[in-house]
């Protein structure tokens, strides 16, 4: 029977109906946040393209990371910027370089907060690819051995995931061989299975200091016409040992998030980008929309696309939002 026996607005009288009903639950617990670490001391550095965001020195870091658990947030991930960089970018496995100590200062000083570490080369190589360049071309197969040292370095430290973001053919399969080889086959690899050649990464390029010194990332990043890739590419990621598998980014690619939670049994996340965030808070700054209903509503949408993990800028701001 139709109206009046049916009433959809029934069920949305009142806020706390709306809630018991509510068929996506964004929560604290699927939470990440990422930082920016760099080297020295008492060092923050604004961000300006992604306000409220910063540049850390290792000790900054460990003192967001302490805001961060207090806050029920369960896992930061941590992305470098060395002071040097080369053509192989090889502070990226440097045991002393700005990643593996932010690793060890925070589990030294939270040790239940989950540390995630990216894993890839273009903060650190001087041409700002993810990988070995010949003659103007990024090598796939030689860049697999040095991101598989990269991933070794973060073990050593401490992490609790490695992140590869690099989109070489293999890595995943490469950093599992490696990690079980150096005995840290209780390691787990959260791949950014899907990640796309977005122009939503343009912040965050400028807060790891990463834009491509020539050409651009499309002949390893996936094109955005592309659906039904992601989902061979993430199947190849399962199949070489990825634990959790990423899509990146997340608004403009919701139906790719739900058909890949659809397509596999493990953990999905899905990688609210700094494009995602600034715009936000810039349409926020003039004026033209509400920031807090606007980035609850996007978060949101990415949980009901079935990504159980979200990686956001607006972490804290989330869980504050989502604690009341």
């Amino acid at each position: 029977m139709g109206f009046p026996t049916h009433r959809a607005r029934r069920l949305r009288r009142s806020a706390t109906l709306r809630r018991l009903v509510a068929e996506s639950r964004p929560s604290v617990d699927g939470l990440v946040l990422p930082l920016f670490v760099v080297p020295g001391a008492d060092v923050e550095r604004p961000i300006a393209s992604m306000p409220g965001v910063a540049q850390r020195s290792v000790d900054r870091v460990v003192e967001e990371c302490r805001e961060v658990a207090d806050l029920g947030i369960p896992a930061v991930i941590l992305f470098g910027v060395p002071e040097h960089k080369d053509a192989y970018g090889s502070e990226a496995w440097s045991d002393g370089g700005p990643v593996p100590r932010a690793v060890a200062a925070i589990k030294r000083s939270v040790p239940d907060l989950l540390v995630i570490t990216d894993v890839c080369l273009c903060e650190y190589t001087d041409h700002g690819h993810c990988g070995v360049v010949e003659r103007g071309v990024v090598q796939n197969d030689q860049t697999l051995e040095l991101l598989a040292k990269e991933a070794i370095a973060h073990a050593r430290a401490g992490a609790d995931l490695v992140a590869p973001s690099d989109m070489m053919d293999g890595r995943v399969g490469a950093i599992r061989l490696a990690l079980d080889a150096a005995g840290f086959s209780e390691l787990g690899i959260m791949a950014y299975a899907a990640k796309y050649a977005s122009a939503f990464y343009g912040p965050f390029r400028d807060a790891a200091q990463s834009t491509p010194q020539f050409g651009d990332r499309r002949g390893y990043q996936m094109d955005p016409a592309n659906g039904r890739e992601a989902l061979r590419e993430v199947r190849l990621d399962v199949e070489e040992g990825a634990d959790i598998v990423m899509v990146k980014p997340a608004l403009a690619y919701l139906d790719v998030i739900q058909r890949v939670r659809a397509a596999v049994d493990v953990p999905v996340a899905a990688y609210a980008v700094s494009g995602e965030y600034a715009m936000i808070r810039a349409a926020a700054a003039a004026g033209m929309l509400d920031e807090e209903r606007a980035m609850l509503e996007a978060h949101t949408a990415i949980v009901r696309a079935g990504a159980g993990i979200v990686l956001t800028y607006f972490a804290k701001a989330l869980a504050r939002r989502l604690g009341r």
